[in-house]
Formats: C-alpha cells, structure tokens, sequence
C-alpha cells in the first residue's frame, strides 16, 4: 500500500530513472541440507528522474542485495531491472549511474583531487578537461582547500564528500547509496545530508539511497520505501509531505511535516496504519 503524508514538489514523471520489475533473488546454500535464503521477493519500484527514494526496513530484509541489483553488481533470479530504459548491464556499461557505499574506499596513495578524478582517467575521458572537472567537483562537496590531501589527512565526512564527488565525475543522473552516512558521528552525518540535497539539487541526480535511520530517510525523500523481513518484499511507500522550510535545511527537522513523517514510516515499519492519512492501494 501507499502512504500518502502529502503530493511532493512536481518531479519529471515521464522519464524513469529506475524500473524494477517483479524481481526475486534466492542465495544458494553452501552447505548441505541447509536451506536457500530468498533475499528479495516480487519486488517492484519505479524511481522517477530526479526523485529521492530511500530503502529501509529491518537488518537482512533486502535493502543492499536490491540497491546491488539495480547496480548490476548482482543479477535477478527472476524478474527485470532496467535504468533510465535501458538494461541494468548496459547502464553500468556506460556509466550511468554514481555509486556509494558506507566506506568511501578511496585510494591511500591518491589525493583527494587524483581520487576524484580516477573514474575520468579510468574512461579515458577524451574531449574533456580533467582537471577542470576535478576543480568543479571539490568545490561542489566544499572542499576547495584539501585539493592536496590525502586520505589520511580528512575527516570521515570529508572521506564521504570526496567519495560522493568522484560518484558524480562522470555528471550521473543517478546516484546509487548504501549507508554512506552510517559509521559518521550524527553531528556529521546531519550535516552530510544537507550537503547531498544540495548537490542533488544543482546535478538533478535521482537518488536510491540505503539506510537504517528513520529521521534520515524522511529528511532526504520525496518517497521512503519499507521493506518486510525477508524475503524481501516492497510493504508499504510513504510519500513524504514537503515541509515549509528550504529543503536541506536544519529547520525541517523542526517542522511538524518532519515528525509526521517520521511517525507514519516508524508505524509502517512496525505494521501500524498511520492514523488519520490516505491509505491507498498499490
């Protein structure tokens, strides 16, 4: 079912950035006589150009297995993935898509500028200033002054924001996430989140985001996407009411919309219909 809390801002509807359809992954068992594992179950979700969609649900209920599918880093067992209309495959192929994970995984012996530009080198990027790009992207993430740095020499945040411009060098229009907020501190994390609202706003990337946190998902999302225990299945969608301050700003979270919001996914999470809000069958 769907949620409705309140109708987002008016997003490109007619181009998806994410179709999936009918998928179900079962992991093989190891060992003898041990039983399958059906991580994901007729799953279904369509993410619009431009959309914040969040995953979340209880640890082990598919999130990550599906966030891989549509990355192509994993194939269905059953059902099809497609992205911005073409294969999950041929997308990876030509790079449509930025990814990140909870450690940023960037390269010791790289500077944060020599990290952000490995996907450009990697690609061959002819026709195209590297350099530029590069200079462009830092100082996107707000890092104009750690151009030289190393790894060694950030901050866990500022680890991220190097992670998250290099996932966007090649200008994606779509963003794949997994937690990449998780092992910051929460001072830091609430500050990451605004920094990715706004460069989701200056890029127009639509973004599938993995998370356990219910306070972030509403914060970031246009829609919060609740998954059952395993095996996996979409359970419910809230679409998120938009609140009157600036979005990404700190003021939401003080916004009656935010705590509303908050309560209809923490309900749907644990099998509640949100009282008083349109429910309607999917």
């Amino acid at each position: 079912m769907t949620i409705i809390i309140d109708t987002p801002e008016r997003l490109d509807t007619t181009t998806d950035a994410v179709s999936v359809d009918g998928v179900t992954r079962i992991f093989s068992a190891r060992k003898r006589g041990a039983a399958d594992v059906v991580a994901l179950s007729d799953v279904s979700l369509t993410v619009h150009a431009g959309e914040f969609v969040s995953l979340i649900g209880p640890s082990g209920c598919g999130k990550s297995t599906l966030l891989r599918q549509i990355a192509d880093l994993d194939q269905p067992d059953a059902g099809s993935v497609s992205v911005f209309g073409k294969t999950a495959r041929r997308a990876r192929l030509d790079q449509d898509y930025g990814i990140a994970f909870q450690q940023a995984g960037l390269l010791p012996w790289r500077t944060v500028s020599q990290n952000i530009a490995l996907p450009l080198q990697m690609h061959r990027e002819r026709g195209l200033d590297v350099a530029a790009r590069v200079r462009e992207l830092i100082e996107l993430v707000g890092l104009g002054d750690f151009a030289d740095r190393y790894p060694d020499q950030l901050s866990g945040g500022m680890q991220q924001r190097v992670a998250i411009a290099r996932s966007l060098a090649r200008n994606p229009k779509l963003l794949l996430m997994d937690e990449p907020f998780g092992a910051l501190d929460e001072m830091t994390r609430e500050r990451m989140q605004s920094e990715l609202l706004r460069i989701c706003g200056e890029t127009g990337a639509a973004v599938v985001f993995v998370t356990h946190s219910i306070p972030e998902a509403v914060f970031l999302s246009h829609r919060v996407v609740v998954m059952s225990p395993r095996p996996g299945r979409v359970k419910e969608v809230v679409v998120m009411e938009r609140a009157g301050a600036p979005v990404g700003s700190d003021a939401v979270r003080d916004d009656a919309a935010f705590f509303r919001g908050v309560t209809a996914v923490r309900e749907a999470l644990h099998d509640g219909a949100a009282a008083g809000q349109g429910v309607e069958n999917r």
